[in-house]
């Protein structure tokens, strides 16, 4: 069974799930705009790795779900997560949207929970003969991901970039419960 239609997938970060921040918004917004949409929920925070956030979008991609009309929006590490995904399984997709992405940053509370997920910096070109058009949204301020990394790895896989300034890393502690900047880009 292959589906043709536009599809959206809204991929949260670590520490992250379907209920936290704008992602219940922007599934509401998409519905109300009779646009399919799915919300994995993806484990961790201690669970998680690429193997186990792989294992659920595989399932989507063998019945037909993930295809060369599909969209991803995804929030902090699941922007390097789907970008991963889709070329170790040379998938094409319509657009990819990071907000907050990065890869290859070391974080203090457990490198573990994340270099699973990461890339060769010159592995992250494959993405661009993969999708047709990858929109980077970072901030000035975000306390995880500095801005310079969020440029050095949205110049890396070329995209357009739309900086937001003072928006944090784009979470409820940033006031991210709507994010209504990103309808623009869908």
């Amino acid at each position: 069974m292959v589906i043709k239609m536009n599809n959206y997938f809204i991929i949260h970060g670590s520490y992250g799930n379907p209920y936290k921040n704008w992602i219940p918004w922007l599934k509401r917004e998409l519905s109300k705009r009779k646009i399919d949409c799915i919300v994995p929920s993806l484990p961790g925070p201690y669970k998680q790795d690429y193997e186990s956030w792989s294992k659920i979008l595989k399932a989507y991609n063998e019945i037909g779900y993930i295809t060369e009309n599909t969209v991803f929006v995804t929030h902090s590490l699941g922007g390097i997560f789907i970008i991963k995904f889709l070329i170790e399984n040379c998938i094409k997709v319509k657009k990819i949207i990071t907000v907050a992405g990065f890869n290859n940053i070391t974080f203090q509370d457990d490198m573990n929970l994340y270099k699973s997920f990461y890339l060769d910096e010159n592995e992250l070109l494959k993405i661009n003969s993969l999708c047709e058009e990858i929109i980077c949204i970072y901030s000035d301020n975000d306390p995880y991901v500095p801005i310079e990394n969020a440029e050095e790895f949205a110049n890396r896989i070329k995209s357009e970039k739309v900086i937001i300034n003072n928006a944090g890393h784009f979470n409820e502690k940033y006031g991210y419960i709507e994010f209504k900047e990103l309808l623009k880009h869908l």
